[in-house]
């Protein structure tokens, strides 16, 4: 197997013995301590994730979008691997943080923050302007628990935020979870257009439980995004080893701790 780039690769910088490591259908995510003002969101994830699948799914100067980007994870590792960024995010507060976190940085890309409603800022952007979108989209209700439940709880002890946002246009804070995700679906739709032809969106996520019951959200969603045009082209699954175990159901039933990602990975048909 080389260790050179195939001049035939028009997807991305790798040799194809990098090339084949990236393939592997498990990663084991092991994330830097976060930052002070990346800690105030109660749902990020590792930049060193999202280099890795910015630097598979594109090449140095490419554009990538995120359309919830939150406090601005994949535009910081955009510009770890020069790529040029644009977020997206409904919250003032977490775009503005975005902005410092990338301004920061001295880095030799462009990185944009745009605050709003992705449903709105979607529709202005071109068609087929990005070559790679990359997500961890709104969770229905899952930051809106109850405070005794324990990952909460402790955020809550530790004087950091449990809730996203109370906004009425929070996806999260939609009653109907077919509604948030039929709302999620508009999202979606619009970035296939903006996408180019024949490349990649990798979406983010976990299964989580409403109350009693268990969501399979990664199946749900995925269904939701191949039905506006994409194909699902494979599945990585993310396991998060530093996360903490918490007796849920002990000593009564089985309640599954949740330890890993579902990375999503679409492709725009034609």
């Amino acid at each position: 197997m080389s260790n050179e780039v195939d001049p035939r690769n028009e997807l991305n910088d790798l040799p194809n013995t990098e090339w084949m490591i990236h393939t592997k259908s498990v990663w084991f995510s092991t994330p830097p301590q976060r930052d002070k003002q990346k800690r105030l969101h109660p749902a990020t994830f590792a930049e060193s994730d999202i280099v890795r699948l910015v630097e598979f799914f594109t090449k140095r100067g490419g554009r990538v979008l995120d359309p919830f980007v939150g406090t601005g994870s994949t535009l910081v590792a955009c510009a770890q691997c020069g790529r040029n960024g644009v977020g997206i995010e409904l919250i003032p507060y977490w775009a503005n943080i975005a902005r410092n976190r990338v301004a920061q940085r001295d880095f030799l890309t462009e990185q944009t923050v745009m605050c709003g409603d992705a449903r709105e800022i979607l529709p202005t952007l071109q068609d087929e302007s990005f070559d790679f979108i990359v997500t961890s989209p709104p969770y229905w209700n899952i930051l809106r628990k109850d405070d005794d439940h324990k990952a909460k709880a402790e955020r809550k002890s530790k004087g950091l935020f449990t809730r996203y946002s109370d906004h009425e246009k929070d996806l999260g804070n939609i009653a109907s979870y077919e509604e948030f995700l039929n709302e999620l679906g508009l999202v979606f739709e619009e970035c296939r257009r903006v996408l180019k032809r024949k490349r990649y969106m990798c979406v983010i996520v976990s299964d989580f439980r409403h109350e009693s019951r268990f969501i399979p959200y990664h199946a749900d969603l995925s269904r939701v995004i191949e039905s506006v045009g994409c194909s699902l082209e494979g599945i990585t699954i993310l396991v998060q080893n530093n996360k903490n175990l918490y007796p849920y159901g002990i000593p009564y039933a089985f309640v599954s701790n949740i330890h890993h990602q579902y990375v999503l990975i679409f492709r725009k048909t034609e």
